[in-house]
């Protein structure tokens, strides 16, 4: 069975590389739902000009994709808590 914290741990791999830190740490996820074997992220990207909005969305579906048990991934970019610099671990900050 697919947990979240397999999930978090996949895309904890997904590294930003304008800034240099997973999206995990950068608080770029704000959810993950797994139902049976598809899972769900929904999350944004710190800002909505990001040149590479489509490579980390699919980077991130790619690394979900690679846990044994997943079926399907959906990602669904949002705006809505619009992300800051609080939302990021001490690591980042």
């Amino acid at each position: 069975m697919v947990t979240q914290e397999d999930v978090y741990a996949a895309i904890s791999t997904v590294i930003d590389p304008e800034v240099g830190f997973d999206i995990v740490s950068l608080g770029l996820i704000y959810d993950v739902a797994i139902e049976e074997n598809h899972v769900h992220v929904t999350m944004t990207l710190s800002t909505r000009g990001c040149p590479l909005h489509e490579l980390i969305k699919n980077w991130t579906k790619e690394a979900i994709e690679k846990i044994e048990g997943v079926q399907a991934c959906e990602i669904e970019i949002v705006w809505e808590p619009a992300w800051n610099i609080t939302m990021a671990s001490e690591e980042v900050k």
